[in-house]
């Protein structure tokens, strides 16, 4: 499967007094440098880490994605350095001469964490690791470590463009370490495991998850037997934690094209068995030759065209939540064709659940729900005569989220009719100046109801209840109608005279 044979180095290596070790038991005699990088290309606090490991006679490496980003002359400040022998007193040893913080201890996964500050870019958080070999059990996903070497521990990685290792130990300084040529594979925007993919996989299927986000992040594409594997394996995501799944797909949809990660997933049956609502949408019906568009393509469309214009998270999770309750309110009816009604209502009751389901954090589904409530009212708006009071009650329920709102619709149209696109464009537009209008006449750009509930208790000597909820609202909705300027005073004077209809009443 792959060009570089670790076991034919090793053969190739042996000679002389030192015939049957391999360069993994002698690394600083039997090192193969894939490739020498540019002098000083290294942060310095790190070759001062190199120092004390020659010092200490610790083979020491960088490894793990710092080391791929490098290659990529992209930043990080998440530093993963790997050691053969005991890493808990050499972290403390680098901890003590660079003046580290916040050092924490993982005694069971042979692991030390601190911060270092570093002139150039500042605080970097710095991972020293014992090498280790992994095994695991079918069922489980907490694996069985043992103390390895260098190449069990670049072996057990995800995939070869993050199985690279640069020695920091003065005499082997900057050379790439690089046993599954992953050097290739990086030049080539191929993501390829460093074992046969099956067992990469089966170790920790959430993997299989980073192979599709990876694929979004870094424009990469999976090889075939990574992605034959996946599909034969998509059963097996099921036995990882919802949490991890979660994270996994946030960093997805955070990512600058999310479509090309959650195509892989779908393709391979892997979203599916996570995320079971979003692939019902998939698929085109047809009843008597009238089909509607297939949903799901159309959701990923709609979630790649916000993300070109937005880095919100969560207006990307609304783009893809928009049309979640479409297959549920599917209809046909021979004189209209296919129809949706209600979709955005019982999406905006589904998006709960999802949250839910998925461990997602509950403070933005109620943004997340506005959006998918409201993502149909704005075109209507441009057709016919608009009055400023169904303005009014768009900007009153999108609130400070407006703008959101209209970036939302613009990505959901995704016709590939040139002239419709154009004529709902310009009638969005026709909106925007009715909201500026309207703003600017009455100062509702970000609506605040002229007076609280607080001011509505003190006003009535009223105590906090429904009442004052009901007397609250009928003067937001006379303001939003325009029966009464957009004033305290007025709002005030209002409320005086609704207590007491009620009271008469």
């Amino acid at each position: 499967m792959h060009n570089t044979n670790p076991r034919l180095i090793r053969k190739q290596q042996n000679s002389g007094n030192l015939q049957g070790k391999t360069f993994l038991e002698n690394p600083d005699t039997f090192m193969p440098c894939k490739e020498k990088l540019p002098h000083n290309s290294l942060p310095d606090i790190l070759y001062r880490i190199g120092d004390i490991a020659d010092r200490t006679v610790t083979p020491c490496y960088l490894v793990g994605g710092y080391v791929r980003d490098v290659l990529m002359h992209k930043t990080s400040s998440d530093i993963d350095i790997m050691v053969i022998g005991e890493p808990i007193p050499f972290a403390k040893l680098v901890e003590k001469e660079l003046n580290g913080k916040n050092f924490v201890v993982f005694e069971r996964f042979r692991t030390a964490r601190l911060e270092l500050e570093q002139p150039e870019t500042g605080m970097i958080l710095l991972e020293i690791v014992g090498a280790r070999k992994e095994s695991y059990t079918p069922d489980s996903r907490k694996p069985i470590t043992e103390i390895g070497s260098l190449e069990d521990d670049l072996s057990r990685r995800d995939f070869t463009i993050n199985a690279f290792a640069i020695p920091l130990n003065k005499n082997k300084r900057n050379c790439l370490v690089d046993l599954f040529n992953g050097y290739n594979d990086l030049q080539q925007k191929v993501l390829r495991t460093p074992l046969e993919p099956e067992k990469t996989f089966s170790d920790d299927p959430l993997r299989m998850m980073r192979a599709a986000r990876f694929s979004s992040q870094l424009g990469f594409h999976l090889d075939k037997q990574a992605i034959s594997a996946m599909s034969s394996m998509a059963e097996r995501i099921t036995i990882v934690s919802k949490e991890r799944v979660s994270q996994e797909f946030l960093k997805i949809m955070a990512s600058p094209k999310p479509s090309v990660g959650l195509m892989i997933l779908y393709e391979t049956g892997i979203l599916h068995k996570i995320f079971p609502e979003l692939t019902a949408m998939a698929g085109v019906e047809q009843v008597d030759g009238l089909g509607h568009k297939d949903t799901l393509l159309h959701t990923f469309q709609v979630v790649d065209k916000l993300s070109e214009n937005s880095h919100n998270l969560w207006l990307r999770i609304s783009a893809l939540l928009h049309d979640i309750a479409k297959p549920l309110t599917k209809r046909f009816n021979k004189s209209s064709g296919w129809t949706f009604h209600g979709h955005d209502a019982v999406g905006t009751k589904l998006s709960k659940k999802i949250f839910h389901s998925m461990r997602w954090p509950l403070e933005p589904l109620p943004y997340v729900q506005k959006m998918i409530r409201l993502h149909h009212r704005p075109i209507p708006l441009s057709k016919g005569e608009i009055t400023d009071s169904a303005v009014r009650r768009l900007m009153y329920e999108a609130g400070e989220d407006l703008d959101d709102l209209m970036t939302l619709c613009r990505a959901d149209v995704t016709s590939k009719n040139p002239r419709k696109v154009k004529r709902i464009m310009n009638n969005f537009k026709i909106v925007e100046k009715k909201i500026t209008e309207v703003a600017e006449k009455d100062l509702l750009a970000k609506w605040r109801p002229p007076i609280s509930g607080t001011d509505i208790m003190q006003t009535l000597g009223l105590s906090e209840g429904r009442l004052v909820g009901i007397i609250k609202k009928k003067m937001e909705t006379a303001v939003i109608e325009g029966e009464i300027p957009y004033d305290r005073e007025a709002a005030l004077d209002y409320i005086k005279k609704t207590y007491r209809e009620m009271q008469d009443s």
